[in-house]
């Protein structure tokens, strides 16, 4: 765990993980790849998020049944409306044949995954029918992000156990993040700062002061999904609405991941606490003792 406050780190510890050991993000990679978005937006490569996606990566579209990740996932003509905003908010019902695109939050990977190939795709690094060959939506990100804050993370490429009819070249190899807990607190630094790191803008402000607050393209929980509506923005989950930590400032938000990944950041505060990996907890929360020392820090000032 590492925690920092003023831009300076103010307490660090482990407990059976190096410092220097770099450790799969998981899901909270789900915050990088929206900062790539808003810099692709940014950078004109792509018009808006409310462009269609398939107008940028038309092989979104051809998962027939049997082809998708499990029976019953495949192409639907709905999945033609699709927009950069519907993935990065988890509103997008990709694959999913009971979904219209912005209809439920549904928290998946495909649909991520998807919005990473297709910005990947416009950038010229991105290649459905060879992905290992090309080179990558991580190169991007550590070329727009990662050396621009001085960041050390690593990346690969990862998928699941799929059936060998699984087209994963179109809707597989998600884009692994490893990093040190200082190169998280890195990025939760970015974010606090709105995108900016030494006078530079890194990530385009207005879209992150977007980003982190509750998403209004999602109207209702999906049934079969973790609970997102007023708590998850744009790849990051948010607190304005006081439903994920009431107890914490209205302004906090996170990225979070499987195995407790978790960047959580409080402008207000001017603070930064990154746990890599944290203690076992319900997803997207910070662990309980650690809420309960900032609620009690915050009673004391």
């Amino acid at each position: 765990m590492c925690v920092v406050r003023g831009g300076c780190i103010a307490v660090e510890w482990q407990a059976g993980v190096a410092p220097e050991a770099r450790i799969g993000i998981a899901s909270a990679q789900k915050s990088v790849y929206s900062c790539l978005l808003g810099i692709a937006i940014a950078e004109g490569k792509i018009p808006s998020a409310e462009a269609p996606v398939s107008d940028y990566y038309p092989e979104m579209l051809d998962v027939p049944e049997g082809a998708g990740p499990k029976a019953g996932r495949s192409n639907r003509p709905e999945d033609a409306q699709i927009t950069f905003r519907h993935l990065i908010t988890n509103t997008s019902g990709y694959l999913k044949p009971d979904e219209r695109p912005g209809e439920f939050f549904h928290y998946q990977t495909w649909g991520m995954n998807i919005l990473m190939h297709a910005v990947g795709k416009v950038y010229g690094v991105y290649n459905s029918s060879d992905p290992e060959g090309a080179i990558g939506p991580g190169e991007l990100i550590r070329e727009k992000i990662r050396n621009r804050i001085g960041g050390t993370w690593t990346w690969e490429w990862g998928n699941f156990g799929l059936s060998a009819e699984a087209r994963i070249g179109i809707f597989g190899y998600h884009t692994s993040l490893q990093m040190t807990a200082r190169d998280a607190c890195r990025l939760g630094w970015l974010w606090r700062n709105l995108g900016r790191w030494k006078g530079s803008q890194v990530v385009p402000e207005e879209w992150l002061r977007e980003a982190t607050v509750s998403a209004r393209a999602a109207r209702r929980d999906s049934p079969t999904s973790i609970p997102g509506v007023g708590m998850y923005g744009h790849g990051f989950w948010t607190n304005d609405q006081g439903k994920l930590w009431p107890e914490l400032p209205r302004d906090s938000f996170a990225a979070a991941g499987a195995g407790s990944q978790l960047i959580w950041v409080s402008p207000s505060l001017d603070l930064v606490i990154a746990q890599s990996p944290g203690l076992p907890t319900q997803h997207a929360h910070l662990d309980g003792r650690v809420v309960q020392w900032i609620a009690g820090c915050l009673k004391s000032r």
